[in-house]
């Protein structure tokens, strides 16, 4: 899509994040019989930079990607993971 829509200056991105501190990942583990913020945070260790993400850090991103600062990034699929492969 990115290179079918480059010509009318619109730039297609896609924001792939890993597990995101949400009430959707909370209630996940709630309804699995698990402690939401203590199973976040062994989610956690699982992550090289020791935490699960935010949604501001997604939200991070996502203005980034709306800014004038990546105005030449077209097509690409970014990865916020925080240094664990999406999966």
């Amino acid at each position: 899509m990115g290179r079918d829509h480059a010509h009318q200056n619109i730039r297609v991105n896609a924001v792939c994040p890993n597990e995101v501190d949400t009430p959707m990942l909370r209630s996940g583990f709630e309804m699995r019989g698990f402690n939401p913020d203590t199973a976040i945070k062994e989610l956690g260790t699982t992550v090289p930079l020791g935490r699960v993400a935010s949604t501001e850090d997604i939200a991070n991103v996502v203005c980034f990607l709306a800014s004038e600062d990546a105005g030449y990034l077209c097509g690409s699929l970014i990865e916020v993971n925080g240094g664990k492969p999406v999966t």
